[in-house]
């Protein structure tokens, strides 16, 4: 099942319905990256694909940060709009509904952090990614990316399960190497386990059987429950010994000769 003929972020918005974050991470690992990018009061961070706005709305939280998040969703940008309401209402925080390849700041001024957590797809890819990103930060500031990884080289059966190829993702070495040949330095890594994976998968699983329960009558619900029924299969048999998943954080050139 490739082909859409539904809404797919009406379909992302069901079955990611439960998740504290869009991503096979815990929140745990996402404090634990956050405590680590020493920003100031002020400082601008953009987060593209920013989802509910969860990674945001707690950096500017901790560090009275400035923000921007950007996302294609109708969906999470309204939770993420909540979310700000909430938690941040006095903050210089905003949400925009856009394709963040497209994206052109408002001013001249550069970002002191820019993330892209899980959607490498806007750039074509995890070095499309990097490239992207470093170019809308400060000279010394810092780079964050989610980005899949090899565990093991996978199944055929797998790849064509998912409509993969072997060469989609690198290994987590492969990971921070392509960093570095991107003219970045490589900081840390923070990597999920088995547990992040199975809470992420199961929690898809569990919203979308009690929304089958709740909503008999939609008529997306056969290529909802489709969808995920194979990515559960697939998950189970191949993807949990196989895909691996990090945020790898970076730093840019400082500009000093």
């Amino acid at each position: 099942m490739v082909e859409w003929n539904m809404d797919r972020w009406k379909y992302f918005d069901i079955t990611s319905r439960d998740q504290p974050l869009g991503n096979p991470l815990s929140i745990a690992k996402l404090d634990e990256i956050i405590a680590l990018l020493d920003l100031n009061p002020g400082d601008k961070v953009l987060d593209v694909a920013c989802g509910n706005g969860e990674m945001l709305v707690r950096i500017v939280e901790r560090y009275g940060a400035r923000g921007v998040g950007l996302d294609l969703s109708p969906y999470v940008i309204k939770d993420a709009e909540l979310k700000k309401a909430e938690r941040a209402p006095n903050v210089d925080l905003q949400f925009i509904e856009i394709d963040g390849a497209k994206y052109q700041p408002e001013d001249s001024d550069m970002f002191d952090i820019a993330s892209c957590i899980g959607a490498s797809w806007i750039w074509q890819g995890y070095r499309g990614t990097l490239r992207a990103l470093k170019d809308l930060v400060t000279p010394g500031g810092l780079v964050a990316v989610g980005e899949p990884h090899w565990l093991q080289p996978p199944h055929l059966d797998y790849l064509a399960s998912e409509g993969f190829t072997a060469d989609l993702f690198s290994t987590h070495h492969g990971n921070v190497v392509a960093g570095e040949e991107e003219g970045l330095t490589f900081l840390y890594s923070v990597a999920t386990n088995q547990d992040d994976w199975d809470r992420y998968e199961g929690l898809r699983y569990r919203a979308t059987v009690r929304y089958a329960r709740s909503n008999p009558q939609d008529l997306d619900l056969q290529e909802i429950t489709g969808r995920v029924n194979k990515s559960r299969e697939a998950y189970l048999r191949w993807g949990r010994d196989t895909l691996g998943w990090a945020i790898y954080l970076f730093q840019t050139p400082d500009g000093i000769s």
